[in-house]
């Protein structure tokens, strides 16, 4: 039976299941079809609603938020260009799998569908990037439909929801009933994963000679970094990662392999193209990550354990399937270990060989500034344990090539869509979330510039995210495809002549900021910007214009070939 309680009208029952769901924070902007919410919110003191200055940076705040906490980031719009304005970022949470709940103000239920004023369709333009959306006919349902949001976003594989909540049924009052349990139709996620198929997968790996774990973000979500750790150790078997994946493992001990794909390391492509047995854990075998899929591990049996059954098999077929919580597989797999297993010395001493044969290098120039050198001087200031937010481009893979994640929910970044203009909002929730470690964003002039409006955000709220602006006036990452195989012909990817001078306009918005031009500025800045924690700090470092991010695998190519720094660039090795 569901909890009764007092006599509320909709936008009362808001925030009262807002409360019940243990929601810190509303990332918002106001508007018609809200203004009873807004009311409401007034007078509202155990929630506190943080005004974006863009709906689009109020979902990548939430997206922050969330990947930061693990728990649901909340965004609140009106109707019309207010809830089009966040299906950008509504579409970043689903493909990177965030957990989100986005509630759009509508206008009044008898005036949809005759295209009234700022009336958008929200619910079939956001069909295809969530999980699940409602449109709430009847304030009898709000307080239900609004658990169920909760329910689907946070269970099974993580991600947006959205609730559509028209202005009369935010005025409508009825007795405020709060269902003891969920229950939804069709929605039955597998967590226990099935017994046999896991002792199946231990025998496998006891056998293995050359086994390789590949992680994806999946691990973190689940909460089973501390499980993969002790089997990874216990069994002597690297850990290779994807983007969303680095931190699961930690990137200090010795069987860390780094990043795989199209920016990883040379080892952990090589160390996939030569295992006997690859054991994908919350990965999705992406694009980016396996290359030419027929050329894709070729010599493993595949074992892929994931929670959302629609994963498996969709881009690489695998030997061993297991649908079920990664952290219930993980630690299912360490008790059904057989005692006798294979050593894998003779595969260490060859992952080496590689390590040794490629390792990941830059070099200091006197006068100039690379990327790469910055972020290593922040891991190294930071000891691998900041929270680290990218903005998408070249600076994004340096930072997964150079900054050495040791702990989970450590890089917040744009994966499966690759959004511009997601770093400085992003950083900004995840600030809110995580307070007592830093939280260090690393941008291009370019991305920065998409929604450099939220810098209003930050400052007002006084907080205390470093930002770091990598600028080489250009699109670096687009220049770079340019050089390689579009002729050389930079076609509007140089920003020099139209990039405003960044210190200048940072401090029209109230941010302490600092430039860098040399190796030794940047250590200085770095290290000051480390220590500043009175709000929001910006430093500007001018990096070398024509750098480019290897190792590379062309698109379309075997992680195999791979275009290396220290060769030509045009050769494949």
């Amino acid at each position: 039976m569901p909890q009764s309680g007092p006599t509320m009208n909709g936008s009362e029952i808001f925030f009262e299941c807002l409360r019940r769901e243990n929601v810190e924070y509303i990332f918002g902007y106001p508007g018609g079809a809200l203004l009873k919410v807004y009311e409401t919110l007034y007078d509202v003191e155990d929630i506190k609603h943080i005004l974006v200055r863009h709906e689009q940076g109020a979902t990548h705040m939430a997206e922050g938020y969330a990947r930061a906490t693990g728990r649901p980031g909340v965004v609140l719009v009106t109707s019309g260009p207010g809830a089009t304005n966040t299906v950008t970022g509504i579409t970043n949470a689903y493909m990177d799998s965030s957990p989100m709940v986005i509630f759009t103000g509508q206008v009044p239920s008898s005036l949809i569908g005759n295209d009234a004023f700022q009336e958008a369709d929200i619910v079939g333009i956001t069909r295809p990037i969530t999980k699940h959306n409602f449109l709430v006919k009847d304030v009898r349902e709000l307080a239900s439909t609004i658990q169920k949001a909760f329910f689907l976003a946070t269970n099974g594989r993580p991600g947006p929801v959205l609730v559509d909540m028209p202005k009369d049924i935010l005025n409508a009052s009825c007795t405020f009933e709060w269902p003891e349990s969920v229950d939804i139709r069709g929605f039955k996620p597998t967590i226990k994963c099935h017994q046999n198929q896991i002792e199946k997968a231990a025998h496998k790996i006891a056998e293995a000679k050359r086994p390789l774990l590949y992680i994806g973000g999946g691990v973190i979500s689940a909460e089973a970094s501390e499980e993969l750790r002790k089997l990874a150790i216990e069994l002597d078997i690297p850990v290779t990662m994807t983007l969303q994946g680095l931190g699961a493992f930690p990137a200090s001990h010795p069987l860390s392999m780094g990043m795989l794909g199209m920016h990883g390391t040379y080892w952990a492509n090589q160390a996939v193209n030569k295992c006997d047995l690859l054991i994908a854990v919350g990965a999705r075998f992406d694009d980016r990550v396996t290359g030419r899929v027929d050329t894709f591990a070729p010599q493993a049996y595949k074992i892929h354990n994931d929670i959302d059954p629609t994963n498996v098999d969709k881009n690489v077929k695998v030997d061993l399937p297991i649908v079920g919580d990664a952290k219930n597989f993980l630690a299912g797999l360490l008790e059904a270990m057989p005692e006798k297993r294979e050593k894998h010395d003779a595969w260490h001493a060859e992952i080496r060989q590689w390590q040794e044969q490629c390792p990941m290098t830059y070099t200091v120039e006197e006068g100039s500034l690379k990327t790469e050198f910055v972020i290593d001087q922040v891991s190294r200031q930071t000891e691998g344990n900041a929270v680290v937010v990218t903005d998408v481009g070249q600076h994004q893979m340096w930072t997964s090539q150079y900054y050495r994640f040791n702990n989970p929910r450590s890089i917040i970044t744009s994966g499966g869509l690759g959004t511009m203009g997601y770093g400085l909002p992003a950083a900004i929730g995840a600030a809110f979330g995580i307070t007592d470690r830093p939280v260090v964003l690393f941008c291009g002039d370019g991305g920065f510039m998409m929604n450099i409006q939220e810098l209003v955000t930050a400052v007002h709220y006084k907080i205390p995210v470093k930002i770091f602006l990598l600028n080489n006036s250009f699109l670096g990452m687009v220049r770079q495809w340019q050089e390689l195989f579009h002729a050389e012909k930079y076609s509007f990817t140089d920003l020099e002549a139209s990039n405003p001078d960044f210190l200048k306009v940072v401090d029209a918005f109230g941010c302490k900021a600092m430039r860098a031009d040399t190796p030794a500025e940047a250590e200085a800045a770095i290290r000051s910007a480390l220590d500043y924690n009175e709000g929001p700090v910006f430093v500007e470092f001018r990096v070398v214009k024509k750098d480019m991010v290897f190792p590379m695998v062309p698109a379309g190519g075997s992680i195999s070939d791979m275009l290396l720094e220290r060769l030509n660039p045009k050769t494949m090795v």
